[in-house]
C-alpha cells in the first residue's frame, strides 16, 4: 500500500483525509501573525489542533502572505529555537516545519521534526541532502517560479505547468536517493497563480495527482476562497470548507487548515460519501 512516511510517522494513502494544523509563530502570517509569538500560546495552541483530531502539525516561522517582508535563515532558526522545544513536549503528534531553508530544516529535523513543508519552489540538492540525512518527509511545492504576491505566466496552462513540475519534482528527489513515499506534492495554491488559476487548479486536481505520491491541499483561507465566495477577507471559514471538500473529491490526501475542528468533521464527512477507507 502507497504511503507518506518516513522519521517515525507512516500515513497510509486512500484510507482517510490528513489534516495538518497550521502553527504559525510570526509576528505578521496573514491570518494568526502574532496569536501565538510565545513557547506557551504556541505549545497551549498545538494541544487545541491535537485535541481536534490534527494528524500533523506544520510549525512555521516564516509568514508566506502576499507583500511580507521575509526573514533570513538566522531569524528562522532562532525564532525556531524559542518555540519547537514548548511545541514538541506539548504533543505526541508528528511535526513539519515550513521552511525553505536546509540549515532550519536540519535544526528542526535534529529536535523531533518529521516533515519539511519546503514552498521554495525549486528543490534543492542541499534541501536534498538534509531530508536524506534523516529519512524525513519532504512536502514539495508548485509556485510556478513567482513568489505568493505575482502570478506567473503559463503558457500551456496551469495544469500542464503543475504536471511537468511534480514529474519533475519526483524524478530530481529519486536521483538524490528520496523515496517516493517519503514525498508529497503540493500544488501551491496561491503561489504565483491567480484566482481564476487557483480554480482552474482546484477543478482539474485529478489531473495533476500522481500515482503512489502523497497529494497536499493547501487552501485555508486563501485569497481566492474569499473572492470566490463574496465574503470579506476575515470571514473564509466556509469557503474554505468547501474548497477542502473538493480538494479531497479531486484526490487530496492531506489538507492544510487553520481551523483543525471544522476541518476535521468536513473531511470525515467527504471521506464517508466517498467510501474512502471503506467507510
Amino acid at each position: 500500500m502507497a504511503c507518506f512516511a518516513g522519521n517515525g510517522f507512516s500515513f497510509p494513502l486512500g484510507q482517510k483525509t490528513y489534516v495538518m494544523g497550521i502553527l504559525n509563530v510570526t509576528p505578521d502570517s496573514f491570518l494568526d501573525g502574532g496569536r501565538y509569538f510565545t513557547p506557551e500560546k504556541a505549545a497551549a495552541h498545538a494541544q487545541e489542533m491535537e485535541a481536534a483530531g490534527a494528524d500533523l502539525i506544520d510549525i512555521g516561522a516564516q509568514s508566506t502572505r502576499p507583500g511580507h517582508t521575509p526573514r533570513s535563515a538566522e531569524e528562522e532558526l532562532s525564532v525556531l529555537q524559542t518555540m519547537l522545544p514548548a511545541v514538541r513536549r506539548a504533543v505526541s503528534l508528528p511535526l513539519s516545519v515550513d521552511t525553505f531553508f536546509p540549515e532550519v530544516a536540519r535544526y528542526a529535523l535534529a529536535n523531533g521534526v518529521s516533515v519539511v513543508n519546503d514552498v521554495s519552489g525549486v528543490p534543492s540538492s542541499e534541501m536534498a541532502a538534509v531530508v536524506r540525512a534523516f529519512g524525513a518527509g519532504w512536502v514539495l511545492t508548485h509556485t510556478g517560479g513567482a513568489d505568493a504576491s505575482t502570478p506567473a505566466l503559463y503558457p500551456k496552462g496551469v495544469l500542464e505547468s503543475v504536471r511537468a513540475f511534480f514529474g519533475t519534482a519526483l524524478e530530481f528527489a529519486g536521483g538524490q536517493g528520496i523515496s517516493r513515499e517519503q514525498l508529497c506534492l503540493d500544488p501551491g495554491f496561491g503561489f504565483g497563480k491567480s484566482a481564476d488559476d487557483d480554480l482552474t487548479l482546484l477543478r482539474g486536481l485529478s489531473a495533476v495527482k500522481s500515482p503512489d505520491c502523497a497529494l497536499l491541499a493547501a487552501l485555508s483561507c486563501k485569497r481566492m476562497v474569499a473572492r470566490a465566495s463574496g465574503t470579506a477577507e476575515a470571514d473564509r471559514l466556509c469557503g474554505t470548507i468547501a474548497a477542502d471538500t473538493l480538494a479531497i473529491a479531486g484526490g487530496a490526501d492531506m489538507i492544510r487548515v487553520h481551523h483543525v475542528k471544522e476541518a476535521v468533521a468536513a473531511a470525515k464527512f467527504t471521506d464517508a460519501a466517498l467510501l474512502r477507507g471503506g467507510s
